[in-house]
C-alpha cells in the first residue's frame, strides 16, 4: 500500500509537470477572487437583465462563446471590430448577420471595468456570460475556469476556414471538426443540446424543410409557412431551434430529434441511423446525464488554447485592441 500510495503521488506530480506549462493548466475557478471579487455577480446581473428583456439573448451569448473558442481558441477575438490592419471574424460566413449579443458584452465590460479596471478579460466575460445564460434559462450551473487573456487581433480567414461546422454538415464532418478542437463525439452531441434554446434564420434551414425526407411532415409545413422556398425571400425570418420549449434549457431538443423535428440538417443528422443515435436517445430521457455531459463539454471547450500569462492583453474595450 505504501508503494502504491507513493507511486500515485509521483504519477500526479509527473502529469502536472506535463500539463503545467500548457495554457489551460493556468486557468482556475478562483482566478479573480482577490483581484476582482465582484466579477461573478456583475456579469450575472447584466446577463439576467438582458435575458429578461429578450429570452433569445441567452442562446446568443452561448453561441458567441462557441464561435469564439472554435477560431484560434477562447481569446475574445470574435468581439473585435475590423481595423485598418486586419479584417475581423464578425463578417466571416459563419458569423455574418448571425452572431449577436455584442452590446450585452459591452455592457458587462463597462460595469466590470468600473468595479476593477484592467483586470478581467473579454474572453473570460464570454465564458461567464455563457454559463449564466444557461443557468438563467433553467439549465445546469458550473464553476467557470478563468484567467484567459484577450487576443490583439482577429482572423477573417480562420473564421472562414470551416472550423465552425455549418448547418449542412454531415455527421462525420461534425465529429471531425469537434475532434480537431479536442472534443469527442459525445461532447459534440451534448453541446448540440444548447439548441434547446435560441432561433435560426430561414436561410439556414430552407434546404431541410423543402428537400429532406427524414422530417415530420406537419413540422415541415409549419416551418414552410414563414420560410418561403424562394431564395432571398424571408431569409432572415426566424424559427425556434426547439419547437417544444424554445426558451427553456431542457432535453426537449433531443425529443424533437427522435420525432424528426430537428430544425437544421446538422441537428437531425445526430439521430439518423448513425453512431450518435444512442446518445440522443439517452439524453432525451435523462436530464441528469445530459446536464452532466454538457457541463463537462463546456468546460473542455473553454480550455481550447487560451492566452494566459504574458500572452495577449486585457482589453479595456472588447471591440478593439488597447
Amino acid at each position: 500500500m505504501a508503494f502504491s500510495s507513493s507511486f500515485s503521488v509521483m504519477f500526479v506530480v509527473v502529469v502536472w509537470m506535463m500539463v503545467g506549462s500548457s495554457s489551460y493548466a493556468q486557468l482556475s475557478t478562483n482566478f479573480y477572487s482577490k483581484s476582482c471579487p465582484k466579477v461573478l455577480s456583475t456579469v450575472e446581473s447584466v446577463v439576467k437583465s438582458a435575458v429578461s428583456k429578450e429570452k433569445r439573448m441567452g442562446a446568443s451569448l452561448v453561441r458567441l462563446f462557441f464561435h469564439d473558442c472554435f477560431v484560434n481558441g477562447c481569446d475574445g477575438s470574435i468581439l473585435l471590430d475590423d481595423t485598418s490592419s486586419f479584417t475581423g471574424e464578425k463578417t466571416a460566413a459563419p458569423n455574418n448577420n448571425s452572431v449577436r449579443g455584442f452590446n450585452v458584452v459591452d455592457d458587462i465590460k463597462a460595469k466590470v471595468e468600473k468595479a476593477c479596471p484592467g483586470v478581467v478579460s473579454c474572453a473570460d466575460i464570454l465564458a461567464l456570460a455563457a454559463r449564466d445564460s444557461v443557468v438563467i434559462l433553467g439549465g445546469p450551473g458550473w464553476d467557470v475556469k478563468l484567467g484567459r487573456r484577450d487576443s490583439k487581433t482577429a482572423s477573417f480567414s480562420a473564421a472562414n476556414s470551416g472550423v465552425i461546422p455549418p448547418p449542412t454538415a454531415t455527421l462525420s464532418q461534425l465529429i471531425n471538426r469537434f475532434q480537431a478542437r479536442g472534443l469527442s463525439a459525445k461532447d459534440m452531441v451534448a453541446l448540440s443540446g444548447a439548441h434547446t434554446i435560441g432561433k435560426a434564420r430561414c436561410v439556414l434551414f430552407r434546404g431541410r424543410i423543402y428537400n429532406e425526407t427524414n422530417i415530420d411532415t406537419s413540422f415541415a409545413k409549419a416551418r414552410q409557412s414563414s420560410c418561403p422556398r424562394t431564395s432571398g425571400s424571408g431569409d432572415n425570418n426566424l424559427a425556434p431551434l426547439d419547437v417544444a420549449t424554445p426558451d427553456s434549457f431542457d432535453l426537449k431538443y433531443f425529443n424533437n430529434l427522435l420525432n424528426k423535428k430537428g430544425l437544421l440538417h446538422s441537428d437531425q443528422i445526430l439521430f439518423n441511423g448513425g453512431s450518435t443515435d444512442s446518445l440522443v436517445k439517452t439524453y432525451s430521457s435523462n436530464t441528469k446525464k445530459f446536464y452532466s455531459d454538457f457541463v463537462t463539454a463546456m468546460i473542455k471547450m473553454g480550455d481550447i488554447t487560451p492566452l494566459t500569462g504574458s500572452n495577449g492583453e486585457i482589453r479595456k474595450n472588447c471591440r478593439k485592441p488597447n
